[in-house]
């Protein structure tokens, strides 16, 4: 399964350190919720990322809070595609577990 998205950037901040996701948008956060799939922890779905010329391999979560999955986005990252703390960033992901 192949997805294309803009998503919005939002920080996540804890004690120590804090964390920076894009939060996939409604619709496309249905359909994997739709798709069996063997169980992962947290209820981790494994993905190929793209952001402009930054491609990865992680997962996305489940955000209760949100009610969609969120793409942790790597410091390598954000720095590489001068991503800030908010705004939209243009997202492509392979869904490996559907």
């Amino acid at each position: 399964m192949e997805l294309e998205f803009d998503a919005e950037v939002f920080r996540w901040e804890t004690r120590t350190q804090d964390w920076y996701f894009a939060a996939l948008p409604d619709e496309p956060s249905a359909d994997l919720r739709e798709i069996p799939r063997m169980p992962r922890g947290f209820g981790a779905v494994r993905v190929r990322a793209t952001i402009g010329g930054s491609t990865w391999e992680t997962s996305i979560f489940p955000d209760a809070g949100r009610g969609v999955y969120v793409l942790p986005l790597k410091q390598a990252v954000r720095r590489a595609e001068s991503i800030g703390a908010d705004g939209v960033v243009h997202v492509q992901l392979q869904v490996f577990d559907a």
